[in-house]
């Protein structure tokens, strides 16, 4: 896929699935399962053992279906070593000129973190496709509003706080789309390989992005 379709499909998706797994035995099993429930796009993070390897096996075995991006992004080495596993997009924590650079020069997806007003604006000033608000339960679905009321260019895509319930509140208050971890990977459920429990919660999330959009 091409960045462009990359990024509509994200802003499509509306949703992100942040997967941080000790157990990468199971985490493709997890991956099938969301993607059953219309959860398509997912972020491996780099704190997930052996993270380049589950890239590359994921991008091999499910790629065709889904998209695969690498999270916890802090240096540009990272990054390209991700992309050549397979990666399709970028998610940093922070904001890092550096990184940036490097994942334009690929023609993929770029989604650093930043938390100011002004850090958000830099980052979109030196090419970043979506900003990732992190944390965002300290600022609140208000913030979103504040920012985007004077600044209504900016795709911003909130990681920490959001739930299942909850995705729509933050798409009405101007996310493009969601970044979900726990909320979605409920480590109960994975524990006790229940995953139609991980699809279930994936349909709840989509129907609460699609209701947000309304």
């Amino acid at each position: 896929m091409e960045k462009d379709e990359i990024l509509a499909e994200l802003n499509r998706l509306g949703a992100v699935a942040v997967i941080r797994m000790s157990d990468t035995e199971k985490l493709k099993r997890v991956s099938e399962a969301i993607h059953e429930g219309g959860v398509s796009a997912l972020e491996i993070t780099m704190t997930t053992p052996n993270a380049l390897a589950v890239i590359e096996n994921l991008s091999k075995s499910m790629g065709n279906e889904i998209i695969i991006g690498v999270g916890s992004v802090l240096t540009p080495q990272t990054a390209i070593s991700a992309i050549n596993a397979g990666a399709q997009f970028v998610v940093c924590p922070v904001f890092k000129l550096d990184i940036v650079e490097t994942v334009l020069k690929f023609k993929i997806p770029i989604i650093p973190g930043a938390f100011t007003p002004t850090e958000i604006q830099t980052a979109y000033e030196n090419g970043a496709d979506i900003v990732k608000v992190f944390p965002a339960d300290i600022v609140g679905m208000s913030f979103f509003k504040s920012i985007l009321a004077p600044m209504p260019h900016l795709k911003l895509m909130p990681t920490g706080g959001v739930t299942l319930t909850n995705a729509c509140d933050w798409i009405k208050a101007g996310a493009c789309a969601v970044g979900v971890g726990a909320a979605l990977l409920e480590k109960r459920a994975i524990k006790e390989n229940n995953f139609n429990k991980l699809t279930e919660n994936a349909r709840l999330l989509v129907k609460s992005i699609t209701e947000g959009r309304m």
